[in-house]
């Protein structure tokens, strides 16, 4: 049953300038809602969450909000402020009062997301404060929770907690994110805005292609159907009536304003369904199989005095054709990795061997190889107004809109765009001509999903050589074949398949040999890795976990009795509906959380036993 209504945006109308971005827009968000919000870039994504928290102002229309709703947002840009501890920023919204109240969640969020509360903003690195912000967000406990991108430069284990952590959440989330499999997980309506209008999905992301094409499909129907119509007008029209009466005079001017809309409608069309077709990349074939070799390679950062292993008696082989994903949290070794590939970086110990017919097109996150001075389409195009696009020579306009941007954005500097923005770029000037070496180093970061579909299908056609470091799941299952998971302290494994099939590999079986946990795994034979010394002790994050279950049993234990009591009323109904349905659906979810809880104590109270042999 739904919950109660909490905002209400009915016949709304925004236009910037003389453009209108929004006519008729109508929608309601409800208590309990997980939507997800898509739209290709310019469709109005920002301008909507700017209407739900209530800073853009209705040009008409009416925004209506449940007296007492709290709105919050999870900030894209965090301001640190010198010397401020991670607890006061986490807890900056909240009272004296309210920080006490609510001191619990330190344990409950903060430390999930790899924090301590006594650390410096200022110290922090980009992902640790995009973490805190996450922990802030979520601390604050608003009724409505608005999400822009909240997956970007977060670690894999850290966003499957996320997920976990807001399917159990009772409160409203709208969320924007490119992160499809994120989606998936945790919504369950899409809000899809597309060319002015805002179509509801009523079932989450994991539906969406499938209603989306038949939204997509009906509309190619009618359009059909106005087409042969208008055909049948133009018909008569041809036929020289004699003496035209004025009702055919009418009808002529109706014909035409059909002609006229029909052509619109079919353009707007036919650029929704439209697709980049690249031709096929031009590149020097490798002549050997082999196309890379790490020999035993040590390599050894020293942090303050600490040393931190990145690669120990490392061997790799990398062969013509690979497909490899690189995953792993930060700070494993992910980057240092692919610049000792590329030869910006040298071993403390042991050799890489490089073919010499190899030749690198590097995406890297820093964007290093765009100047932020020179303008689009001088970065593109340097001299000319022509640049070669795999053999096909373009005109640099238009190929910046394959890469979705205006004609007028070609002269703006590129330290004006924004990250998304300047990540279209990178890869536009990749793409024109990859070479026979791929790399690219999280591109997915700020993308929108559209540019990401076109990113998966240029890929698909890539004969070359292929590395990818991603944190997106979808994304790695769509375009590899091979893992190498980058675990910390030197030790890497490798897996055959996306990250669907290393996610398998990793779980641990029910059979697990006395005096270690392992996952089973499928050697490459590219890849040698040193097996993992057996678990002397679980992990701070499974201990941490295992140690607050039995509260967590013990409170929802507590809690369905307490919903068990109140359905007993047999009068409950007649009285309060809402309360009624309100608590049903609580209590549904409580059970479901509750046999969760109890299988994952018992999973680790045996994994835990397990080590101890």
């Amino acid at each position: 049953m739904p919950g109660r209504l909490l905002l209400s945006v009915q016949d709304a109308y925004i236009a910037f300038g003389s453009k209108p971005l929004f006519q008729g827009l109508s929608f309601n968000i409800t208590e309990g809602d997980k939507i997800c919000l898509v739209g290709k870039n310019g469709t109005g994504k920002t301008t909507l969450m700017n209407i739900i928290q209530g800073y853009t102002e209705l040009d008409d229309g009416i925004r209506w909000q449940l007296e007492g709703t709290t709105i919050g947002y999870l900030q894209q840009e965090v301001t640190v402020v010198p010397g401020q501890s991670v607890f006061d920023f986490v807890f900056a919204q909240l009272s004296g009062e309210e920080r006490e109240s609510q001191s619990y969640k330190v344990d409950m969020v903060v430390q999930p997301l790899g924090l301590s509360i006594d650390d410096r903003m200022d110290r922090l690195s980009g992902g640790q404060v995009r973490r805190a912000a996450i922990a802030r967000a979520v601390v604050e406990d608003p009724d409505i929770l608005l999400m822009d991108e909240p997956t970007n430069h977060l670690d894999l284990d850290i966003i499957e907690w996320l997920e976990d952590y807001l399917k159990s959440w009772r409160g409203t989330l709208i969320i924007i994110s490119h992160d499809k499999t994120f989606l998936s997980n945790v919504s369950d309506r899409v809000f899809w805005l597309d060319r002015g209008k805002l179509r509801v999905c009523p079932r989450g992301f994991k539906y969406f292609d499938e209603w989306s094409l038949q939204i997509l499909e009906i509309e190619e129907k009618e359009l059909l159907a106005r087409e042969k119509k208008l055909e049948q007008e133009v018909a008569w029209a041809s036929r020289g009536v004699k003496a035209r009466l004025k009702r055919n005079v009418s009808r002529l001017d109706r014909m035409e304003d059909e002609r006229a809309k029909l052509k619109r409608d079919r353009n707007s069309f036919n650029r929704m369904m439209a697709k980049i077709e690249m031709p096929p990349a031009e590149y020097e074939e490798l002549s050997s199989k082999i196309v890379a070799e790490f020999f035993k390679v040590g390599k050894v950062f020293n942090d303050h005095g600490t040393e931190r292993i990145i690669l120990d008696k490392f061997n790799l082989r990398i062969m013509r054709g690979d497909r490899i994903g690189v995953l792993g949290l930060n700070g494993s070794g992910k980057t240092s990795f692919l610049r000792l590939l590329v030869g910006e970086l040298q071993p403390d110990s042991g050799k890489v061997k490089i073919s010499p017919a190899v030749e690198f097109s590097y995406f890297d996150q820093k964007r290093q190889d765009l100047e932020p001075e020179f303008s689009l389409w001088r970065n593109l195009c340097p001299d000319g107004d022509h640049i070669d696009v795999r053999g096909k020579n373009r005109h640099v306009i238009g190929y910046l809109k394959d890469f979705l941007f205006d004609a007028d954005m070609a002269h703006q500097p590129v330290k004006t765009l924004s990250g998304g923005q300047k990540n279209r770029l990178m890869l536009a000037k990749i793409l024109a001509h990859p070479k026979n070496f791929l790399i690219l180093d999280e591109p997915t970061n700020d993308l929108d999903m559209e540019t990401l579909d076109m990113l998966e299908e240029i890929l698909a056609e890539y004969e070359g050589t292929l590395i990818i470091v991603s944190h997106d799941r979808d994304f790695l299952d769509q375009t590899v074949t091979k893992i190498l998971a980058f675990e910390g302290n030197g030790q890497v494994e490798g897996y055959i398949g996306g990250y669907s099939d290393y996610l398998a590999a990793r779980k641990p079986k029910p059979d697990v040999a006395a005096g270690a946990v392992k996952a089973e795994k499928i050697a490459l034979p590219e890849v040698v890795v040193k097996v993992a010394a057996p678990l002397k002790k679980l992990s701070y994050k499974l201990q941490f976990e295992l140690d607050h279950l039995p509260q967590k049993i013990s409170s929802l234990e507590v809690e369905i009795n307490l919903l068990e009591d109140q359905l007993s009323d047999a009068a409950l109904y007649s009285r309060d509906p809402v309360t009624f349905q309100n608590t049903s659906r609580r209590l549904g979810v409580a059970r479901d959380e509750l046999e969760e809880a109890e299988t994952r104590w018992l999973e680790l109270e045996e994994m835990r036993a397990n080590i101890k042999g």
